[in-house]
């Protein structure tokens, strides 16, 4: 009898592992995906992902081959949809809530609980990626049964002012927005009731780059108060086409950083005697007409924020070089390479090579 029960338990074992051998796939990259874009599409997390393909970092090349646990979602999509359907009226008022510790940031805290970053800012109310510790975010669609629901605290500078909503005006007549310091293309999409991709299409942009003072035309819009009555100020603006202005901030960029190239490393350098890693960084995008302090690399770090695919100017992070946490930065040129002064001199490198894939944290864009 025992001898027929271990048979039957080592079948079991053998069934079940071939059954989890089975349901692993493969997933090749493709340009522009991020780790939290293909962990939401396979419904799993970051974390997985990283832990099942031994990643030691968030970077993920084009044509890299991941190994991804099936969840099944295609045979299973429809009851999915039906089990959500007939549970969203139990579960509209018991959305759940993060709360916000140091380190943090919006694309951290969507990839954590496997959300879009668009859903986490809809969710909150959220027009800027600035967030505080302390603060209490929705990482769950809230529910909508009640008219008294109030969004999570946040300390930092959301959209949500209570006393004011916009409506979208049925016209499709178009306008202008100038840019102030501190604007995001999804801050501006967002007041004026468009996403990010059509305020990127309605003025050509190839990247989510834009600066102080850039002219971007949007679709016009009214702002109501909360007892219906129309905002006069928001009349619509005048039409003026001014989108290649970041296309030739990018190509200051590029043009800038790679006359320098060659040129000496020194310790606390800023000029074209030598540069260290942020002096170079402080000195190009001045020289391409973004005003800029000078600071460390972790001052910098500290006045970015992260962004899933980079464009030409963006900041790209290594850590734990010389020392723990941040320590070293240099500027993304695109075709997966940035530019940087490393005890090398000012050098193009490309982000596939094996010292700084190791060390690489992250891509951010500066305030």
């Amino acid at each position: 009898m025992k001898k027929k029960v271990t048979v039957l338990a080592t079948t079991a074992i053998l069934s079940t592992t071939f059954a989890a051998n089975a349901s692993a796939s493969t997933y090749v990259v493709k340009k522009g995906d991020t780790l939290g874009q293909i962990a939401k599409t396979y419904n799993t997390t970051v974390n997985e992902l990283k832990s099942i393909n031994n990643l030691s970092s968030d970077l993920i090349l084009i044509n890299q081959k991941l190994t991804i646990a099936d969840s099944s979602q295609s045979t299973n999509s429809s009851k999915t949809t039906a089990t959500k359907s007939q549970s969203s009226t139990k579960t509209s008022s018991a959305a759940k809530t993060y709360k916000v510790v140091s380190g943090d940031s919006l694309i951290k805290i969507a990839n954590k609980h496997s959300i879009s970053l668009a859903e986490l800012k809809q969710w909150n109310k959220l027009t800027s990626t600035l967030i505080y510790p302390g603060d209490v975010l929705y990482v769950s669609m809230p529910g909508t049964s009640s008219s008294n629901t109030s969004t999570p605290s946040s300390s930092g500078n959301s959209s949500s002012n209570s006393n004011t909503t916009v409506k979208e005006n049925t016209t499709t007549s178009t306008g202008t927005y100038t840019i102030k310091s501190g604007d995001t293309l999804s801050k501006i999409a967002s007041s004026y009731k468009m996403s990010v991709s059509q305020l990127k299409q309605l003025n050509n942009l190839k990247s989510d780059l834009i600066f102080p003072g850039q002219k971007l035309k949007v679709t016009a819009s009214e702002k109501v108060t909360n007892t219906g009555n129309t905002d006069s100020s928001s009349s619509t603006p005048t039409f003026i086409n001014n989108g290649d202005n970041e296309q030739s901030y990018a190509s200051k960029v590029v043009s800038v950083s790679k006359s320098l190239i060659g040129l000496p490393y020194v310790w606390g350098g800023s000029t074209t005697a030598g540069f260290d890693c942020s002096g170079f960084v402080y000195y190009v995008l001045n020289q391409s007409g973004k005003s800029i302090a000078r600071y460390s690399a972790e001052g910098y770090f500290d006045r970015s924020y992260y962004v899933d695919v980079p464009s030409i100017g963006d900041i790209v992070y290594f850590k734990n070089t010389y020392k723990e946490g941040i320590s070293h930065l240099g500027i993304y040129i695109g075709n997966n390479e940035f530019i940087h002064a490393d005890s090398s001199g000012v050098r193009v490198t490309s982000l596939d090579n094996s010292y700084y894939k190791e060390h690489f944290d992250s891509f951010k864009r500066l305030y």
